[in-house]
Formats: structure tokens, C-alpha cells, sequence
């Protein structure tokens, strides 16, 4: 019997096995698909969009240079720098295709940011995450099986089975990461409720005659938005027609040229379609995150439209937050309901992502209405304060769970802060322990953390750049526990580490 099954090997299931895998559970991943590869997850068709704390993510686990060489990217933003003083992002995106100026943003209203080689986004594809995961999750033990459609799922108090075809897979624990059409979800009875559809949106490639008439990039229209990238035969377009394309059939040509002359505004002809592809802006989430040993993760759990890049990134934020938990759990010394804040932490931040996404659908309604808010926005997003308010909720930095602390840092992501001999927070992150920085000189948490030295790893020493804070208690998953810039308050802090990592076992430094 594994310790855990993992039912899709996308992005979300491969990040999340290998999690396991570090904290040495045992773990198998089964995958409806064949074989890996697919031009649906290279470059074109599968480029994505990698936030900040995705991208810190990686970083953290030691896979980010691997990511960065398998996504064609030469440089490391922040490695080497010689200050650690904020800099400004190099990128801010868009809001419902309408483009932002990185130049307007505030760099000082962003909570604690530092820079470092995960202090942007990164452009990456489907395939290049996939097989960075894919071979991290082999070195680490993960066996994943390819071919297999899960048809049942049945569970007691001490099991789960995954039942596919003839053959049945057990383990103490199941997570489904099978995507937007989960076959867990449903299997297992979670409840999914939402929004339906306001729009259709589709993804070709295309050969366009005339392509002159369309402007590459990103368009927002009176009757819809299109994307072109014309070096590839890249195109995408949002129909504003209430979600009504029947998406069981493949689109025609002429349905396809159709759609694009009205959003477009242009007379433009579609000469070849070699693929395509359909999806709506349909904003739905599970009601909970688990049910007894059955979990759901990334769009197995939530679904929403891609506007804002949001949905692999939620995803691997579900990975890394629930992954050390469900390894405690596993392992046995995970303290008393932990396993339950991964529904109370990650739905929020899912429930803000679908409402993000739906805020933008709403601006984009080819109506006066649609009109009006676009304008507003427009003038809005053209001032310093509101280009700092779209990053930072589209960027992921304004996500914070609430841990019953009034410190402003407690719940975020924890700043990449890095000690006077050069050693990062992400270095020290690296095997899936939490994090005790002693940023005083008199060491004073040393005992206390290092009573529990085999799930916090402990270092001291002053920081090139403290951000005032004397010491923080760092979670595996980066998300600061608990951080003070006076004097620890020894007790606040032992009640803090047993509340994430148990009862401190004071045999061991007796």
C-alpha cells in the first residue's frame, strides 16, 4: 500500500508528488494520458505564465535553474545582485487585456518585497514544467503510471482505492489533480458550485491571409478581445456569447473566421486551422478541499477562466501548501487538525482568483455597460496607485492566510531574505523543513528550534537586508508561521512551532 496516490500527472500532481517524495513518503501518481508530450503543452499552445510565488516555489526546492534552462531563459533576475533594496517588477500584465505599465507601479507599497532569482514571473510552457517535475519526482522515488483512468473511488478509515478498470490501487491517503473535468470530484461526491459562463473563448493555430489587419498582442474590442502572436500562428479570441458554442464539437474553419472578424472588427480570412481548442469563463469551486482521506487540488477543485494566468498558479500554491501537511500527517507527527487548514487557507485564496477572473469578464461585456466600466478601469489602472493594486493581486503577492496574527508579515510569503555569508531563506528551504532565522546576536532561539531539528532547520546570523525584523519562524511551504522585530517572546514562539510542526520532543537535546 502507498502512503499516498496522486491522480493526474499535470503540473499540480507532479509538484505535489514530489513534495511527498522529498519528505520520503511514498507515492504513486496515475495519469489518464499515454505518453507526456503533446502540442498542447509546447510552445506555442502551451505557454503559461508563472507568478512570482510559483516561481519562488521552484526556487525553494532547488528546481528553479532546471525550469529556467527547459523554458529557453538565460538570465536569473536578482542572483547576483549586489543590493538588497526593492526593485521595481519588470512586468504587470493586464487586466481583462487591457496592458499595464510596469514604469507606474509603486515598488515601495509592495509588502516586503527583496530581490532575488524568484522576484519575477517567468514565461515558461506546460512542457517544461512538467518534465522538470517529471524528473525531480524519479529521482525522489515517485512512480507514475501512464494510461490509467480512474473509474472508482472508494474509501474507509484507513484507506483509499482507486479503482481503474480491473486493476485497484490502494494507499492511506488520495489526491485528485486530474484538472477541470476531475473524475475524483465527482467520484468521491464533492459539491461544485459557481457561475456560469459568460463568454466562449477559443485557442488556434491558424494561418491568417491578410495578416496586416491584426495587430499583434493583446486586443480589448467592443465586441470581444483577441491575441495574436504572429511568429507562430498564435491565436486567441474571447466571443462574448454567454458561454452558447456547443464545445462537444470541433469548431469549423468558417464558424472560427466568424467569430474572429466580429471580435476582431476586420474582414480577416483564415486560409489553414491545424488546432484548436475551446473553453468558457464557467467559475466554479468545491465547497471543501477534503473529504476524509480524499483531496482535491489545482482544477480539480476549482475552475475559472484564464484571464490573469491565474489557474497554474493556484494550483502549485495548493501543491505547496497542502503537501507538507499531508507528509506530516503521513509520518505521524503532524499536530492536531493541521491537515484541515488546507481547505480554510486555499479556498480564500481560490474564491479571490474566480472573482478576479469574473470582475474581468464583467469589463469586458460588448455593451454600454461593458463600455462604461472599461473606461473607469482604464483611467484607473493609468495611475500609480491602481497599477500597484492589479500586481499585486494578480502577481499573488496581496495572498495572505489569516493565522491569528496582527504582524503584517505573518501569512504572507516569506521574503527571500538573504544572511551576511550569502545564504538565501530559499536555501534553507530546500530539503522541506521550516525555517528559524535568529537574526540577533545572542542566538536566543536556538534551543527552542533546535528541539525539533528534524522538521526546523535553524540558522542565525544578521541579514544584508532584515526588513526590521529581528526573527521569523518560516513554514516548508514559505509562508512566514510567526516574526517579531523586538526581542522573541519565547513562549509565543514554542506555542507557535507546535502549532505546525507538534510538540517539541525535549529528549533530544536533554
Amino acid at each position: 500500500m502507498y502512503d499516498v496516490t496522486i491522480v493526474g500527472a499535470g503540473p499540480v500532481g507532479l509538484f505535489l508528488a514530489c513534495e511527498l517524495g522529498l519528505a520520503g513518503c511514498s507515492v504513486l501518481v496515475l495519469e489518464r494520458e499515454p505518453e507526456p508530450r503533446s502540442p498542447w503543452k509546447a510552445h506555442p499552445l502551451g505557454m503559461r505564465g508563472l507568478s512570482a510565488a510559483s516561481v519562488a516555489a521552484f526556487h525553494r526546492r532547488g528546481m528553479l535553474h532546471r525550469l529556467l534552462t527547459a523554458s529557453g531563459v538565460d538570465e536569473t533576475p536578482g542572483e547576483d545582485s549586489d543590493t538588497d533594496e526593492p526593485s521595481p517588477p519588470r512586468s504587470v500584465g493586464h487586466f481583462a487585456g487591457m496592458m499595464l505599465d510596469p514604469a507606474d507601479g509603486d515598488v515601495t507599497a509592495l509588502p516586503f518585497r527583496l530581490p532575488g532569482p524568484a522576484s519575477e514571473g517567468v514565461m515558461t510552457s506546460l512542457e517544461a514544467v512538467e518534465t522538470v517535475l517529471s524528473e525531480r519526482a524519479a529521482e525522489l522515488g515517485v512512480e507514475i503510471r501512464r494510461g490509467v483512468t480512474v473509474s472508482g473511488v472508494t474509501q474507509d478509515d484507513e484507506s483509499v482505492v482507486a479503482r481503474a478498470g480491473e486493476h485497484a490501487y490502494t494507499a492511506r491517503w488520495l489526491v485528485g489533480c486530474d484538472g477541470g473535468r476531475s473524475a475524483v470530484r465527482g467520484l468521491a461526491g464533492f459539491e461544485f458550485v459557481g457561475s456560469e459562463p459568460q463568454f466562449t473563448g477559443y485557442v488556434m493555430l491558424a494561418t491568417v491571409a491578410g495578416p496586416e489587419k491584426l495587430r499583434p498582442g493583446f486586443h480589448l474590442t467592443p465586441t470581444g478581445m483577441y491575441l495574436r502572436m504572429p511568429a507562430v500562428d498564435y491565436i486567441g479570441m474571447l466571443d462574448c456569447d454567454g458561454g452558447a458554442y456547443d464545445r462537444s464539437q470541433r469548431p469549423s474553419r468558417a464558424h472560427l473566421q466568424t467569430v474572429l472578424r466580429r471580435v476582431s472588427g476586420t474582414d480577416t480570412m483564415l486560409s489553414d486551422v491545424r488546432l484548436v481548442s475551446t473553453f468558457t469563463d464557467r467559475a466554479m469551486q468545491t465547497t471543501t478541499y477534503r473529504k476524509g482521506r480524499v483531496l482535491l487540488a489545482g482544477d480539480a477543485a476549482h475552475i475559472h477562466s484564464p484571464l490573469g494566468a491565474q489557474g497554474l498558479n493556484l494550483g502549485i500554491g495548493d501543491a505547496m501548501n497542502v503537501g507538507w501537511k499531508l507528509a506530516a500527517t503521513v509520518r505521524g507527527h503532524a499536530p492536531d487538525g493541521l491537515l484541515d487548514t488546507y481547505t480554510r487557507e486555499r479556498r480564500p485564496i481560490g474564491a479571490a482568483a474566480l472573482d478576479w477572473t469574473r470582475a474581468q469578464t464583467a469589463a469586458m461585456k460588448p455593451d454600454a455597460h461593458g463600455q462604461a466600466v472599461q473606461q473607469v478601469i482604464r483611467d484607473l489602472i493609468g495611475t500609480r496607485d491602481g497599477t500597484t493594486y492589479v500586481f499585486t493581486r494578480a502577481s499573488g503577492s496581496a495572498n495572505r492566510y489569516d493565522l491569528g496574527s496582527e504582524h503584517p508579515l505573518v501569512g504572507r510569503d516569506a521574503p527571500d531574505l538573504r544572511l551576511a555569508d550569502g545564504t538565501r531563506l530559499a536555501d534553507l528551504l530546500r530539503d522541506g523543513r521550516g525555517v528559524v532565522l535568529d537574526l540577533g546576536t545572542d542566538r536566543s532561539l536556538h534551543g527552542p528550534a533546535t528541539r525539533r531539528e528534524s522538521r526546523i532547520r535553524y540558522a542565525a546570523g544578521p541579514a544584508r537586508n532584515g526588513l526590521g525584523l529581528r526573527a521569523v519562524l518560516v513554514r516548508p511551504d514559505g509562508t512566514v508561521a510567526w516574526a517579531t522585530a523586538g526581542d522573541p517572546d519565547h513562549a509565543e514562539f514554542e506555542q507557535t512551532a507546535d502549532r505546525w510542526f507538534g510538540a517539541a520532543d525535549r529528549r533530544e537535546h536533554a
